[in-house]
């Protein structure tokens, strides 16, 4: 497609390209520019591969899709002297923490699926991720469409699903997890900076968003986040509680997932409204780091419970 190269991300998946021979000089191209937006409505996942592996061009990129946001979380690190907001840094270290058990398995940075800022009243629209230390093995982030949920959830969870809102509250505490939790699943040490994100939301009202919504196309969205839902808006019982959970484990039964394998020279983006997106585990004393831009927009479906309509 002009000046870039356009492929399926996979020949069995509706969502996804990657795109290679986009450079910074390039993206000053304003055809440029409104092509690759184009495709991201259409897609909802860009992986560019074969790009300038510096916070510039991932500053230059993000651009592309909005204006940058600060991350809403103040306990949240930070990559120090970013030129812009919204830059954040994701690091675990060759310690022991962060570790959880599934199905026996102990792993270290995993991460279940989820939407970025469901805690929040407004819905960012997207993120640029890139990979600063890669993992040997494992570490692979996951991305499974939201439009294909909808589709694959059973006629009878849709029908009881369809206009339901969803309660969030920021919570990175693997024990608290309520919804979605995988068989077998132990929480054995603590993340680290956990405390502090925790802290810093402290007094937060909850947040609400829809369990489906349509895009523009009028395709409806399955957007559920497994990881910091609380319950069901005005269900807040063991029949709503037992819907929210057999939604999320059809979520983690039928997601036709992405899982992307990592080298310095990719950057993914993704539509944080249609996508779900989660994080395989590595062997615990692994290190991974990961840096990503937060990209400033909102769909205007969600709200805090306080000034819930």
């Amino acid at each position: 497609m002009g000046n870039f190269d356009v492929a399926p991300l996979r020949p069995d998946l509706s969502f996804g390209v990657r795109i290679r021979g986009v450079t910074r000089q390039l993206l000053e191209s304003a055809a440029v520019r409104a092509q690759l937006a184009v495709i991201f409505e259409d897609k909802g996942l860009i992986v560019f591969e074969d790009v300038e592996p510096t916070s510039h061009m991932q500053v230059a990129l993000s651009e592309v899709f909005g204006p940058l946001k600060e991350h809403p979380n103040r306990g949240v690190p930070r990559v120090d002297g970013a030129a812009r907001p919204g830059v954040i840094d994701m690091y675990s270290g060759a310690g022991n923490e962060g570790v959880v058990e599934i199905d026996g398995r102990r792993m270290a940075q995993w991460l279940p699926w989820h939407f970025d800022h469901c805690y929040n009243d407004e819905l960012n629209r997207g993120g640029v991720l890139r990979a600063i230390e890669i993992a040997p093995e494992g570490g692979m982030t996951g991305f499974a469409d939201g439009v294909h949920l909808y589709q694959a959830l059973s006629a009878q969870l849709r029908a009881r699903i369809e206009n339901e809102r969803i309660l969030y509250k920021m919570d990175v505490v693997y024990a608290t997890m309520r919804f979605g939790r995988p068989a077998g699943f132990v929480e054995v040490v603590s993340k680290p900076g956990a405390r502090a994100v925790m802290e810093d939301a402290k007094g937060t009202p909850r947040a609400l968003h829809p369990a489906v919504w349509a895009r523009k196309s009028g395709e409806k969205v399955l957007h559920v986040s497994p990881w910091m839902a609380q319950g069901i808006e005005g269900m807040e019982n063991a029949e709503g509680d037992a819907l929210l959970e057999a939604v999320c484990q059809e979520i983690n039964a039928k997601a036709r997932a992405y899982h992307h394998q990592w080298r310095l020279s990719d950057m993914l983006i993704w539509d944080n409204w249609r996508m779900l997106h989660s994080v395989t585990g590595v062997t615990p004393g692994v290190s991974r780091r990961m840096q990503r831009t937060t990209i400033k927009g909102d769909y205007g479906l969600g709200c805090f419970e306080s000034r819930a309509a």
